[in-house]
């Protein structure tokens, strides 16, 4: 079995396919997009991306595919810690670093160390790649942000760890897949859906889930693609799609939708690996 992730060899979402599917080959690829096109053609049986940080927020281009992607639904999710490390080349120093490449998030992650350090964050497409390159340049001046792990992989020196602003920093990634692997039973559920365009849709649309008890642990807008300022709303709720009262509710939901969609029911990331 071949699971795609966005990343290379010692990303933190190479951890994240190894969680979620202990016995798979994982299969890197250079970007989300490419992720979701290996899963949809059928090169990987599954994929793997990140959701969300828990301090810079929602990965965009994720959502944007999921929306777009019909084929494709969310099978599963995991909790990985991330602690980011600044990472040179063997010999190098701190105070030597004019340069530190990463992912644009993890860059995000670390914006107060690196403005402290006075270092130019300069964004690549993944923490894992950042490593290989800067093992690749060697030059002292350049440094990466990637994890640990990462870092000795390539032979690369560990320069300060735990740089991110928020020591406590997790990322959430999703399983994608266009069958069902087992991966425990559902108790969550994710949803897109755009409100119709007339007062009090938004509040229509969010009421039948508090009328049965339905707890919501995300509600997000992001812009409509085709369609210059209209929105539509990302919505993660505690309870399985195949729930009665789920079911109920989102019958009385589309009266009040121009789109709703199922864009997963899976089982809710445990404790953080």
């Amino acid at each position: 079995m071949q699971v795609a992730y966005q990343g290379e060899p010692g990303a933190y979402s190479e951890r994240a396919v190894r969680s979620l599917f202990p016995d798979a080959e994982p299969m890197p690829c250079e970007t989300v997009r490419l992720v979701f096109s290996r899963v949809t053609s059928g090169g990987a049986d599954h994929g793997v991306v990140p959701l969300e940080n828990s301090q810079a927020g929602s990965v965009n281009e994720t959502y944007d595919q999921l929306q777009h992607t019909s084929l494709l639904h969310i099978v599963g999710e995991v909790l990985v810690r991330i602690d980011h490390a600044l990472l040179g080349v063997p010999g190098a120093r701190l105070e030597e670093v004019h340069r530190a490449h990463s992912h644009w998030q993890a860059l995000a992650q670390c914006e107060e160390f690196l403005s402290s350090m006075r270092i130019e964050p300069v964004p690549v497409h993944d923490t894992a790649g950042a490593a290989r390159l800067i093992a690749q340049r060697g030059d002292r001046e350049d440094a990466a942000i990637a994890s640990v792990e990462a870092g000795a992989a390539l032979g690369l020196t560990v320069l300060s760890e735990r740089i991110q602003t928020e020591k406590e920093n997790f990322t959430k990634f999703a399983a994608i897949s266009t069958g069902a692997p087992d991966l425990g039973p559902a108790d969550k559920t994710s949803l897109v859906m755009a409100v119709r365009d007339r007062p009090g849709s938004l509040l229509a649309s969010l009421q039948p889930f508090a009328e049965r008890d339905i707890n919501l642990h995300k509600l997000e807008s992001r812009p409509r693609r085709g369609k210059p300022f209209e929105y539509v709303f990302y919505v993660d709720l505690m309870a399985a799609a195949d729930a009665p009262e789920v079911e109920d509710a989102l019958a009385a939901v589309a009266e009040h939708t121009s789109l709703l969609r199922v864009l997963g029911s899976y089982r809710s990331a445990g404790e953080p690996v």
